[in-house]
C-alpha cells in the first residue's frame, strides 16, 4: 500500500513583467524550485503596475527626474545583481507602454498550453525585454518571442480575441486589488497570512518557506 504524497505548498507569487525586481527575483524562484522541487508549487499571477508607463512615470517619477531619472534607478538597482544583467538601452531607448499585452499572451499561452510552457514564455519574454531590450510592449514582437518558443500565434491570438485570455488576467489584476498586494514582486503564503513584497533576499524566502514546510500552520493556532 503506497503512501499518498503529502500536496505541495502553494505559493502565489504576483509581479509585472515590467517591474525590475521581478527579474532578480527570477533566479531566487528558480533556486526555490531547485532546493524544494515538488514540495511547492509557485503559482504565477499578474498585478497592474506597468498598465500605462506614461502615467506611472508622471504619478512616481515626475518629482525623481522622470523618465531618465526612473532609468538611473533601475540601472543603479541592479547593478549588485551579476545573476540578473539588463541591457544598457532598457527604459533609456527601449521604452514598452505597456505590460499589459505581455500579460495577455502569458494567460492566452496558459489557457492554451499549459503551465509549464507559460512559464517557460514568462521568462523568454523577461529575457528579451531585460537582456536584449526587446520592447515587450508589441504584439508583433511578443508573437515573435511565441514563434521561437514553437507556439502557435492563431491559438494565442484566439484566446484574445474571445475574451478568456482577459478574462484570466482580469482575476489576477482583482485578485490583487483584494489581497493588497503592495508591489511586484510579491509572494503570498499560508492562504495569505504572510507576505513577502519587493527585493527579499532568499534566505529570507527560504526560511519561511522551510517553516511552513516543516510545521503547517493549520496545525496549531493560538485563536
Amino acid at each position: 500500500m503506497s503512501s499518498q504524497q503529502p500536496k505541495p505548498l502553494v505559493i502565489d507569487y504576483y509581479s509585472d513583467v515590467l517591474c525590475v525586481w521581478s527579474w532578480v527575483a527570477q533566479r531566487r524562484n528558480d533556486e526555490l524550485h531547485s532546493q524544494w522541487g515538488e514540495q511547492i508549487q509557485l503559482r504565477p499571477h499578474y498585478l497592474n503596475l506597468f498598465g500605462s508607463y506614461e502615467r506611472r512615470m508622471s504619478q512616481k517619477w515626475a518629482t525623481r527626474g522622470g523618465a531618465e531619472g526612473f532609468a538611473d534607478y533601475v540601472h543603479a538597482s541592479v547593478k549588485p545583481f551579476d545573476n540578473a544583467p539588463i541591457h544598457p538601452a532598457l527604459w533609456r531607448s527601449t521604452k514598452p507602454q505597456s505590460s499589459l499585452n505581455a500579460h495577455l499572451f502569458i494567460k492566452a499561452c496558459g489557457l492554451q498550453y499549459g503551465r509549464e510552457a507559460s512559464e517557460r514564455f514568462t521568462l523568454a519574454i523577461r529575457e528579451a525585454f531585460y537582456a536584449q531590450a526587446q520592447d515587450i510592449g508589441q504584439q508583433s514582437i511578443i508573437l515573435d518571442i511565441a514563434k521561437r518558443q514553437s507556439l502557435e500565434s492563431a491559438l494565442l491570438l484566439n484566446a484574445l480575441e474571445c475574451g478568456t485570455a482577459a478574462a484570466a488576467l482580469m482575476v489576477d489584476y482583482q485578485k490583487a486589488q483584494e489581497n493588497n498586494i503592495k508591489g511586484s514582486p510579491s509572494w503570498v503564503l499560508d492562504g495569505g497570512r504572510q507576505v513577502l513584497y519587493g527585493n527579499v533576499g532568499y534566505r529570507v524566502l527560504h526560511a519561511n518557506i522551510e517553516e511552513l514546510l516543516r510545521k503547517p500552520s493549520g496545525e496549531a493556532s493560538w485563536c
